[in-house]
């Protein structure tokens, strides 16, 4: 069997006092293409319909990427119907966790879109970039945040929050 090899391997992160980031590899991330209106009840998870928003459903998290998309994160097996697209996208991207009281900030730094907690809360989620790079930035609780990378940008922006991270 061949060893898994995250992206960020090696990757120390940051902790101190007002930031804390790190990695956290292999979720399981599956794409799913449906009619909102057509979306068997055997799918077994609850569908954010709000653009811009995820919630937690069926043990897994939930996120809206458009009025027809939806990335399911989490151990969860999708039923395959003929009314439902179901891709797992896992290798395609890594996750590093942005946390503490200056996270907010850090982020705002390299990113275009407003990150006012009015704005971007808890429950929240965005295709954007940070610093040039494309992500799915998720707003948790407690001014925590995943940042969703696709594994070919993820040493490029872990090395750049590594380096915004001396500023917060």
């Amino acid at each position: 069997m061949v060893e898994r090899i995250s992206p960020l391997a090696g990757f120390a992160g940051v902790s101190d006092t007002r930031l804390r980031v790190r990695e956290i590899p292999f979720l399981r991330q599956t794409n799913l293409r449906a009619d909102p209106g057509k979306v068997p009840p055997s799918l077994g998870l609850r569908l954010p319909m709000e653009p811009g928003t995820w919630l937690r459903s069926g043990g897994a998290d939930v996120l809206w990427l458009g009025p027809d998309e939806w990335l399911v994160i989490g151990d969860v097996d999708l039923p395959r119907s003929e009314d439902v697209a179901v891709t797992d996208v896992s290798a395609q991207r890594t996750t590093i966790l942005v946390a503490g009281p200056g996270a907010r900030d850090l982020l705002a730094h390299g990113c275009a879109i407003d990150l006012h907690p009015s704005v971007f809360g808890p429950g929240r989620c965005a295709q954007t970039t940070l610093a040039r790079a494309q992500v799915v930035l998720v707003a948790g609780e407690d001014e925590e945040f995943r940042v969703l990378v696709r594994a070919s940008f993820a040493r490029y922006l872990a090395d750049w929050i590594t380096d915004a991270a001396v500023d917060y």
